[in-house]
């Protein structure tokens, strides 16, 4: 079973913009909804797998694009 994250921003075009850099790195990721659980200035987050949350933070550190925060989301919430 694949683990997954999800990272929050605070506007659409930082979504955006971390989508398509970490596509073009090799990330499999996807537009999801930010999640109930979370709080977020943006209603869309990016779905990612967990195993690759370390390099993903580097890579965007690196990139200078901001979000808001990384979050691992458990398969099943209490």
């Amino acid at each position: 079973m694949t683990l997954h994250g999800v990272i929050l921003f605070h506007t659409t075009s930082s979504v955006l913009r971390a989508e398509k850099r970490l596509i073009k790195e090799g990330f499999a990721t996807r537009l999801v909804p930010t999640p109930r659980q979370f709080s977020s200035d943006c209603g869309i987050a990016l779905r990612f797998d967990w195993n690759d949350h370390e390099r993903i933070t580097s890579m965007l550190g690196e990139e200078k694009v901001e979000f808001d925060a990384i979050h691992f989301l458990d398969a099943n919430p209490v």
